[in-house]
Order: C-alpha cells, then structure tokens, then sequence
C-alpha cells in the first residue's frame, strides 16, 4: 500500500433503519453536493419513509467524495448512498479544502441530540429547500443550472412525471403554481398524459383517453393505504354518534386565552377534547388497550398504562398519526404545547418515525375539512378513535324548551368490537360529551 493510500480514507455511509423494521426508503433531497465539507451531524440527505420525511445526519467528518444515490430513487436498507473522505487525506481531486475538526462525540442518527456549531465551509442550503441539478454536456462544454425547490413540489413534479429542473420558475424557487403550469402546457402541446406516467400499454389508447395520468402510490400514502386495509380486514369495528352543545367548553378557551398562565400557546377546540379524552379513558380503559392474538388460538388484551394519544393529520404525502406519549399526564399547557408541536411538524413532513409508533387511541378533527361527521377507521393496533365533526352555531333546545343559538357539534367514536361492547363504548363517549358540555365535570374526574 502506498504512502497516499495509507492517508487516505473513503466511508461509504449505508442507508439505515430509521424506523422500526423499515426496510426501504426514498431519497428525497440531497443537502450536500461532491466537495463539500461536513461535520459529524450535519445534515446530508432528507429521505422518506413509510412514515415521514427525515433529515439523515452524517455519521462522519470529512469531504463528500461521491454521491451515490440519486434524488427520486428508492433503495433498501443498507445500501451506500454516499462517500466520505477521511480529511486526513491528501490524495484524493475532491478534496477541496480542510473540514473543521471531528466532534469527540457519537455520531446521532435521524436528527436527534446535539450538533456542530461554528461556522460550516459547505454550501449553505435552507431548511426545508432542496436544489436540483440539472447538467448539460457537449463535446467542448458542461454547464449547470441549480434550481430551489421545496419537497412537497418535488414530489408533486415526481407524481406527475415531470423533471422539476426543466419547470421554468417564477421566482427563486420552483413553487406548485409553477409545476401544474408547467404540467398543464404539456398536455396542452402534446395531447397526451406526461411520458414517465405512460405504460407500453398506454401508447394505444384511444385519444379521449389521452389525458389520463398513472401515478404511483408509495411511501406515506401507500403505508396508509395498507394500514386502512389492514385495520378493515383484521378488525371488526362498530360506530357510535352523539351530538351535543359545547358553547361552555368555547367559553372555557375563551377565558384561558387571556390567561396568563397560557401567554404564548395556541389554545384549540382540539385541546379541551384531548384532556376530555384522557380523563373519560380512565372509566373505560378497554378502549386504551390492545387486542392480542396468542399462538395457542387464544387471546389477550393488553392494557396500557398511559395513554399515547394520536391526532391524524393530512399532508401532502398521506395521512400521518403522530402520538403524544403519556398525554393523560400532561397539564393543559402542557398538553396544547404538545399538540402545537405535533401537528405542526406533522403538516410539514418532519414528523420523525418513533412519534408516530406506540399509539394507543387516536382523535381525528375532520370538522377542520367543514364536515360535520364521518366513521373514522382505527389506527392498526388501536382499541379506539374519536371523530370530531364541525363545530357551528345552530339553533338548540334549551332545558326550559325554548329554542337558542348554541355552538354544537358530533362526536362518532368507532371501536373495536372484540374488545368492548356497545355499552362500553356509548359510556366513553357520554363522559366525553359530558366534559365538553360542561367543564367544569372534571373536577370530579
């Protein structure tokens, strides 16, 4: 071995399980381009998931040597995505300049514990934006064209079948508006559906058909799908619905609004049903609890000591339903913080995979979408899962049957019904409407 080879160092960082018993992942955007210079934690690629979008910090430091993996390319597990050079190293082209100096620390995976500060030599890149690089070759020239663009509208670009580098942007950075400009001058030219979306079949179609797109289903919605299936097939479920004024509970959130115990956090219809939730769960925790087929053809209910509580939230990719671990032990500040947090990260795509594991009852607030109820579906593994529908001002009868403008809405609670009866189910969501009817009923709880 030579003295040059001695020096120098290559890792070849392999794609890790970043969830539990993920076995593939996409990339989505590379953060950093051959030559740079990296830290330990700094952040190298975003990939998605069956669950989310996660940012995968480098396990070294060094120069990046090769990129080994393209944006939009799914590989398994434990494939080389990219190389490193040891920054020791003086007989490799790319290294370009010296990196700072190793952390004496452990490397964190998906984003987690402290990272480098001080100033980075590589190229700086915004949160949340990627660049797309276009090259262009001949035989006596090569030039680039660097292009920003957010991940939601890259994938929306991917799903049409459309190179994001070749959408003229308005702006600095590609946005949606560009992307189904761009797409619906295509079909316009061409009278046909995008190129990467058509089949062999496809090309014989007659032309009424020419406007149809295949779009492939994968990552976070296709986990959705098959956990929706999943639940369905697996697990007998029933509904049940209530209807009920909750003007007191506004009334609640309107007062602690100017309180300032709760001076900076966003205070929701949403964290009241949560608290409610936690407290009636504790007359009825069945329904926080999991059915568990046994090998000898028997079962079991397992019975969880707190309560993981889930919110499903709607973004770009699929539906998601991130928990809060041990809500039911979280005062109210607490708790709408949590919430805050949670959706947040959610409706962003940052949601990182352990937040999403371990739920135990899930609500999901579809009177956001102007609805006023539905049958929602478990989340697999779940005993329970509370719909919230819209909440508006209609006429009520009163006590004294005179007729007054409250603010009502519907509650529908779908169980499964191997682990508790109609009874059960109708008890949970009475305590429920009792709580949201009047506060105050959680003094007794």
């Amino acid at each position: 071995m030579s003295e040059a080879e001695e020096r120098f160092t290559r890792h070849e960082f392999a794609l890790p399980d970043v969830g539990e018993g993920l076995t593939e992942a996409e990339i989505v955007t590379w953060r950093v381009a051959v030559g740079d210079a990296v830290n330990v934690n700094d952040i190298l690629v975003e990939i998605e998931t069956a669950k989310s979008v996660v940012e995968l910090p480098s396990p070294y430091a060094g120069v990046v040597d090769a990129i080994l993996v393209e944006e939009g390319v799914t590989v398994p597990v434990g494939t080389p995505v990219i190389a490193i050079a040891d920054p020791s190293s003086g007989a490799h082209g790319s290294v370009a300049a010296d990196p700072e100096p190793v952390p004496d620390r452990e490397p964190t995976l998906v984003g987690y514990g402290a990272r480098t500060s001080g100033p980075r030599r590589r190229r700086k890149v915004p949160a949340h934006v990627g660049t797309v690089v276009q090259l262009r070759s001949g035989a006596d020239e090569h030039s680039e064209r660097r292009v920003r663009v957010k991940p939601p509208v890259r994938k929306l670009a991917k799903d049409l079948g459309i190179d994001v580098a070749d959408v003229p942007a308005s702006g600095p950075v590609v946005t949606r508006a560009d992307v189904e400009a761009y797409a619906a001058s295509r079909v316009a030219q061409h009278g046909t559906e995008i190129e990467t979306q058509q089949s062999e079949a496809a090309d014989n179609l007659p032309a009424e058909h020419s406007g149809d797109l295949r779009v492939p289903v994968r990552g976070v919605r296709k986990a959705m799908a098959m956990a929706m299936t999943r639940s369905i097939l697996e697990t007998p479920q029933a509904t049940v619905w209530l209807t009920l004024d909750v003007s007191r509970t506004l009334e609640l959130l309107d007062r602690l609004q100017h309180e300032r115990a709760f001076d900076g956090i966003r205070l929701t219809p949403t964290v009241i049903i949560a608290k409610a939730v936690c407290l009636a769960l504790r007359h009825t925790p069945t329904l926080n609890s999991q059915w568990l087929d046994t090998s000898d053809g028997d079962a079991e209910l397992l019975m969880h000591e707190s309560v993981n509580l889930g919110f499903a939230v709607a973004t770009e990719r699929g539906l998601i339903v991130p928990n809060i671990k041990g809500a039911d032990r979280l005062s109210l500040r607490e708790l709408a913080g949590a919430i805050d947090r949670l959706t947040s990260t959610g409706r962003d795509g940052r949601t990182q995979p352990a937040d999403q594991t371990g739920g135990s009852f899930t609500i999901t607030n579809i009177g956001t979408l102007g609805v006023d109820a539905g049958t929602p579906i478990l989340n697999p593994g779940e005993s329970g899962i509370l719909a919230v529908g819209a909440i508006e001002r209609r006429p009520w009868v009163a006590e004294d049957d005179t007729v007054v403008p409250r603010w009502v809405t519907t509650l529908a609670l779908s169980f499964d019904h191997r682990v508790a009866d109609g009874a059960t189910a109708t008890r949970f969501l009475t305590d429920v409407a009792d709580l949201l009817r009047d506060p105050a009923t959680a003094l007794v709880y």
